[in-house]
């Protein structure tokens, strides 16, 4: 498996997080986004998305995601 970085600019760490999110003003409640994260960037994303007031979620990126993106 090929390692999955951090979705954060210039960031080439590996990724460990999935940050889930949609913009509701353009996203039918079913359509989601991901980003992957490193530790050290999960919470710059996901601040970054709330403070939008995007509905945003994180999960854990697991071996079994292939990849980590769905």
């Amino acid at each position: 498996m090929s390692t999955v970085v951090c979705s954060r600019a210039g960031c080439q760490a590996e990724a460990r997080w999935h940050v889930v999110w949609r913009n509701p003003r353009i996203h039918a409640a079913d359509r989601r986004k991901t980003w992957t994260a490193c530790d050290a960037h999960v919470g710059y994303l996901r601040d970054f998305l709330a403070a939008r007031d995007f509905p945003v979620v994180v999960e854990p990126l697991t071996v079994t995601d292939g990849g980590g993106l769905p």
